[in-house]
């Protein structure tokens, strides 16, 4: 049950029965007019306090092959016009259950890696100042994914990983940048911000320079769930590996859109034949229902490689499916 009024004068927004502040009213102002902000939700600023933040980061200088990622946070914020307040798949109206409001950009320099690591890390961790809080990023190229586990680290401490991917981005180096898309998380694992041995690639795929990537991988505490696993074990032995290794832990999640096949998803700077449908991806991640996420990201949505908003859409969606989740932990 919500009651609909206007908050501080602002646009018709939602509010909840707890008090929440939600949508604007989509019976009050069409979907495709107003402030683009993530699913029409409040700016950070209309609200005096929040439960889960929504925040962009426009940098794509750690790519490795082809830009645009920078754009991604715009188009994923224009392509949630549509999203509605109840998610009939976990029987949640995320918006009335918590807080959630939309943060803006977190400006990162786009000629130095290091200092716009930086620059993430501390816009990101001035986001977090509960342990109850939550931040959902969204990139941006998948450097970012460092400088949130930094944030997030401070607050819980070591956290395990579910990185959905067709990639694996526990690499070394790139032309000798420790600090790219291709390096999150093997400098993750250097710095002791995942536990050891509960971490998981999923939807792994491609090509790779050797076998040796594969054994590096493990090396640093990774587990694999190739995409061509989900057609021997299913949905069902996917959320099964997860669960089994991330145990009790704190877990991140951590989404490249280029974990779906380009059919679902052609607006990305390196993808990969073979992945998952869009439809494969939401059911995995609605049957992590009662993980303790602590935060999370989606990535690499470059909108110049996109067809009628279909990747944009996806992520948008997919943020949508991640708010529920953490919603329900709040």
């Amino acid at each position: 049950m919500t009651e609909r009024q206007p908050v501080d004068g602002q646009d018709r927004y939602v509010r909840s029965a707890s008090g929440h502040v939600g949508q604007v009213n989509a019976q009050q102002v069409p979907r495709y007019a107003g402030l683009a902000t993530y699913a029409r939700l409040p700016q950070r600023h209309e609200v005096s306090r929040y439960d889960i933040a929504v925040v962009g980061v426009p940098f794509d200088s750690g790519v490795t092959y082809r830009p645009g990622a920078r754009f991604g946070p715009a188009a994923i914020r224009e392509a949630s016009r549509l999203l509605k307040p109840y998610n009939p798949a976990l029987d949640i109206s995320p918006f009335a259950q918590a807080q959630v409001v939309d943060a803006g950009d977190i400006a990162a320099n786009p000629f130095d890696i290091d200092a716009a690591v930086d620059e993430v890390r501390e816009g990101i961790a001035a986001l977090l100042t509960t342990p109850q809080q939550r931040v959902l990023t969204f990139g941006g190229d998948h450097t970012i994914a460092l400088p949130a586990l930094q944030a997030v680290n401070r607050v819980h401490g070591p956290v395990a990983l579910v990185h959905f991917d067709a990639h694996l981005d526990t690499w070394d180096t790139y032309f000798g940048a420790p600090c790219t898309h291709g390096t999150p998380f093997r400098r993750a694992a250097e710095q002791g911000l995942l536990v050891k041995g509960h971490s998981a690639h999923v939807g792994i795929r491609g090509s790779l320079y050797d076998r040796a990537d594969l054994l590096d991988d493990e090396s640093l505490g990774f587990t694999i769930v190739h995409c061509r696993d989900i057609d021997r074990i299913g949905i069902d032995g996917v959320i099964e590996r997860i669960r089994e290794r991330v145990g009790e832990h704190p877990v991140y999640v951590s989404i490249d859109i280029d974990v779906l096949d380009p059919a679902f998803a052609p607006g990305t700077g390196t993808p990969e034949i073979g992945g998952m449908t869009s439809r494969e991806l939401v059911a995995i991640l609605r049957a992590m229902r009662g993980l303790q996420i602590v935060g999370a990201d989606i990535v690499e949505v470059a909108p110049a490689y996109d067809s009628a908003d279909v990747t944009a859409v996806a992520a948008a969606n997919i943020g949508y499916e991640l708010i529920t989740l953490m919603a329900e932990d709040v």
